[in-house]
Parts: structure tokens; C-alpha cells; sequence
């Protein structure tokens, strides 16, 4: 099998299109980590992502015949701009279904580049459908994203060309993962010709879609995908591409949103460039392996495979990337209702600094304090912070991981309300779209009184919304029927000790 990949991958035809990308040092990180860490910058392609390469090698290996009757792709983003471009410059005519919740920094970025945009349905899937059924009324060819072999191997120029520039040592390369296009193309070139050269997988830790099918042996299709790094919010990961990556790829990482997030500010720090969410895996996965394993001296590659964020997203990348790195904690604390009590607690936190402040008096004998404070992973762990306030009689909760806390309750502390029976909190993720807000509101509103409302959305194709619920016990499996049926991810979140503190 790997044979044949590589000679598809040294026959590929890239080149017109996509540019050779850079194997740049990220001095920075490897100051930090004790280790040679690489970046291999595929945000500098045309489209901002290495997906073009699959695309154009595609079309180029199609029979001119083929090429004449179109071609037709559903996708949210980085392969339907590289399919766009490839498709002007070969003069094919193409037609891009994108889900009407994508960002609209890549629609644009299709329509600029020549293809037909059709927005059709809320997910990936119902896009795929649309585009399926264009194939059978048309008689479009389908260029799939990642799960075809022509695709593959232009994936896997990446990796000839990380092996041409770097001669030296070499022990791993960190891939991110959504369908396995990238991640296979890589494996099946570095170990024909390397095979002691770690390939590493990297995934949001809830979009893993193939370190979910190498647990069970085969490909499963996970329940929900998380949408922060939309670029790999895939839920089943490709035939042809675990074909080779159930025997290739060394392992999988998966990570949080916080050290995506954390990722993007170390990628800018080193090279003043913003990297698309899906685009920081390899270098968030990079810093958990060698936090987890303890390695030093290694020379380690991470794939920078792309640039394509909306600018409002950047607000949350900021508002998480402390977090993520360990250099913030979010606490609740319980402090006396009394004068001079305040100024205790300041005086306990100490010389840190705190970044964010929440006080709301709570009873006559306390008050609850919702904080920010700055820390380090190294020298002032927030196991420390915790554990010293603690010993000053301080109680403390660390809801540095909670993601109620994170996403809404920062932002709307201002107490308890009165007289509310029976609520309900629950948390929701829903596609972002003109009147959704509106339709989520009325099928949930309909039959049960709403309570509390809090929605965010930091630019992104999904909605953060918390919404309190009066439901009486004996209405509990009707509700859960009703969210069941609208069909948002959702979790319940009342017994969240940031809820009960600060708005139960």
C-alpha cells in the first residue's frame, strides 16, 4: 500500500497552484519546551491552507471528460476555496454547497476564487446531501474533501517536503486530524521512507473521530462533533484514510478548546501570524506530548495547515488562551459579609494579579467573588493558588475548567433569583444562523417558562446560549424529549457549583 501512495504522492501535480511552504523554527516555543520545534507553514498557501493541493492534484488526474461535466464539492470551509482555485485555473466549472452556518470569510473566499456558492442546510451533512443530489441531476463529478486516494497523496506532498528540508534528526510530526486526508498522505510518505519518524494525529478532544475508530478498529461516527475548530469537526473519519492511518499513524492527542486556543497565541508570538483554530493542533498536541512524556532535545514538526478565522473569533481565542497556557485561573470564593473583608482576600491572593473581578453580596453573613487571577505553570500553579487561600480559611472552587463558568457565568454574575421553583439550567451549542436564535427561543419557550437567558456568540458558526427552564418533576422526560427533538448538543448544568453560587 505505501508503495503505491508514494509513487502517487512523487506523481503529484501540485505545483501549479500550491507553493512550496516553509519549515520555519519557532524559536520561542523552543526556548520553552527544551526541545527544536518546527512549524511547517501551510497558511501561507493561496488559499490559506494545504487543503489546495488535494484539490488541484484531484481535478489534474481527472480524464479531461470528467473535467467537462464539473465538479460539485460540499464543504465548510478550506478544501471548498482550494477546490474553487484549482477549478479556475484548470477551467472547471465547479459548484461549491456550503452549510448556510459557515463563516463568511470562506464563502467569500469561494466566490472570489470563480465557483458557484450554493448555502444549502444547517450541517455538513445535509450539505453533502445537496451536493450528492446535484451529482445524480446533473451529472457533476463529486471531489471529495479527504476520503480519495488522488486527494490523499497531494495531502502527502507536505511530507516530501518536510523530508527535503529537514535532512537531520527528526522524531515526530504532529498532524491535525479531521477526515485523515492530511494526517494519512503524511504517514503513508514518512514511512515508506522514515519509518522511525513518529506521525502523530491531533484532534479537538471532542471532534475525535479517529482516535475514537482505533480504539474500536473501526470507523465510527461520534454522536456530536464539537465546532470550535470547525475545520476538523468531522464525525467519522475516512475509508481510505484509516485504511492507512489504523497501521501508520504512531498515535493520537487529543486537546482542549483552552490549549487550541493557547496554541494560536504561541504560533503568534513566534511568527505574527493567526492560525484558524483547526490550524494549532499540531502545535497544542505538540506541547501536551512533551508535558505528558517528558521529552528533551527532540526535534519535533508541527503542520500550521491553516489561516482561515474570522476576525471576531479572535475575542474568544484571547479570552481563553491564558487558560489554556496555565497562566490564569477562574475561582469562586466565599468571603464574610463584613467590613474589611474584601480587602483580606486581596491581601491573601497576595502580589498576583488578579484580571477579573465578579462581587456579589449574597445573605446577610456572605458574599460569593467570582476572580480572575494571573498564575504560571511553572513557578505559581493554581493548585498553588488554591491550596494557600484554602490555608488562610478561604473557601475556594476552582472553576478553571468549567466550561459554564467560562463561557457564560463570567459574564452575567448578579445574583440569586427570587421565588423561581423548579428551574432547570441547561447549556447549549446550536448552528448560528439569521432567525435561529429566534426559532431556538420559540420551540423551547413554547410550553415551558423560561427563567434565565444568557447567548453568546464569539464569530463562529455556533451559538453559546444558557437558558434556565421552570419545569416541574413530573415534566422532566417531556422536556428532555423536546430538546431531544430540536437536536442542539446540550448538557445539563444544574447542579454546576458556578450556577448554584452566583445565579441559583
Amino acid at each position: 500500500m505505501l508503495e503505491q501512495y508514494v509513487k502517487k504522492i512523487l506523481n503529484s501535480r501540485v505545483y501549479d497552484v500550491a507553493v512550496e511552504t516553509p519549515l520555519q523554527l519557532a524559536g520561542q516555543l523552543t526556548a520553552r519546551l527544551g526541545n527544536r520545534i518546527l512549524l511547517k507553514r501551510e497558511d501561507l498557501q493561496p488559499v490559506f491552507s494545504f487543503k489546495v493541493r488535494g484539490a488541484y492534484n484531484k481535478l489534474a488526474q481527472l480524464p479531461e471528460a470528467q473535467r467537462a461535466r464539473g465538479v460539485v464539492t460540499a464543504s465548510a470551509g478550506n478544501h471548498a476555496q482550494g477546490l474553487a482555485l484549482a477549478a479556475r485555473e484548470m477551467g472547471v466549472k465547479a459548484t461549491i454547497v456550503m452549510p448556510k452556518t459557515t463563516p463568511e470569510i470562506k464563502v467569500e473566499g469561494v466566490r472570489s476564487r470563480g465557483a458557484k456558492v450554493v448555502l444549502h442546510g444547517d450541517s455538513f451533512p445535509e450539505a453533502l446531501a445537496y451536493s450528492l443530489k446535484l451529482v445524480a441531476e446533473k451529472g457533476y463529478v463529486y471531489v471529495h474533501p479527504y476520503d480519495d486516494p488522488d486527494t490523499i497523496a497531494g495531502q502527502g506532498t507536505v511530507a516530501m517536503e518536510i523530508l527535503r528540508q529537514h535532512q537531520g534528526p527528526l522524531d515526530a510530526i504532529f498532524v491535525p486530524v479531521g477526515g485523515g486526508g492530511l494526517v494519512a498522505g503524511i504517514a503513508a510518505y514518512v514511512k515508506y521512507l522514515r519509518p522511525e519518524v513518529k506521525v502523530i494525529g491531533v484532534e479537538p478532544d471532542d471532534s475525535n473521530c479517529l482516535q475514537a475508530a482505533l480504539a474500536a478498529g473501526e470507523r465510527v461516527i461520534l454522536p456530536q462533533v464539537g465546532l470550535f475548530a470547525d475545520g476538523v469537526a468531522v464525525a467519522q473519519v475516512g475509508e481510505h484514510t484509516f485504511d492507512i492511518c489504523k497501521h501508520y499513524v504512531d498515535e493520537v492527542i487529543t486537546v482542549s478548546t483552552d490549549e487550541i486556543c493557547a496554541a494560536i497565541k504561541d504560533i503568534y508570538d513566534d511568527t505574527r501570524s493567526i492560525t484558524e483554530p483547526a490550524g494549532a493542533l499540531g502545535v497544542a498536541g505538540i506541547k501536551k506530548y512533551v508535558e505528558s512524556r517528558g521529552v528533551t532535545g527532540q526535534t519535533l514538526v508541527a503542520i500550521d495547515s491553516g489561516a482561515n478565522v474570522n476576525f471576531d473569533r479572535l475575542r474568544h481565542v484571547a479570552e481563553r488562551a491564558e487558560l489554556g497556557e496555565g497562566r490564569e485561573a477562574i475561582i469562586a470564593v466565599t468571603i464574610p459579609e463584613r467590613p474589611g473583608s474584601f480587602k483580606a482576600f486581596c491581601e491573601a491572593v497576595g502580589k498576583r494579579q488578579i484580571t477579573e473581578f465578579n462581587y456579589r453580596y449574597h445573605t446577610g453573613h456572605e458574599a460569593h467573588i467570582f476572580v480572575g487571577v494571573q498564575t504560571h505553570p511553572d513557578t505559581d500553579p493554581r493548585s498553588a493558588l488554591v491550596a494557600s487561600l484554602r490555608s488562610q480559611g478561604f473557601p475556594v472552587q476552582d472553576l478553571t475548567d468549567n466550561e459554564l463558568a467560562k463561557l457564560h457565568i463570567r459574564h452575567m454574575v448578579g445574583g440569586h433569583a427570587v421565588k423561581v421553583s423548579h428551574e432547570r439550567v441547561l447549556r447549549f451549542e446550536f448552528p448560528e444562523r439569521p432567525g435561529a436564535l429566534f426559532n431556538f427561543l420559540n420551540k423551547l419557550g413554547g410550553r415551558w417558562n423560561i427563567s434565565m437567558f444568557h447567548y453568546r456568540n464569539h464569530g463562529a458558526a455556533d451559538g453559546r446560549v444558557v437558558a434556565g427552564l421552570q419545569v416541574p418533576p413530573q415534566e422532566r422526560e417531556q422536556v428532555l424529549a423536546a430538546l431531544e427533538e430540536i437536536g442542539y448538543p446540550f448538557w445539563d448544568e444544574t447542579d454546576n457549583p458556578a450556577y448554584q453560587l452566583f445565579l441559583g
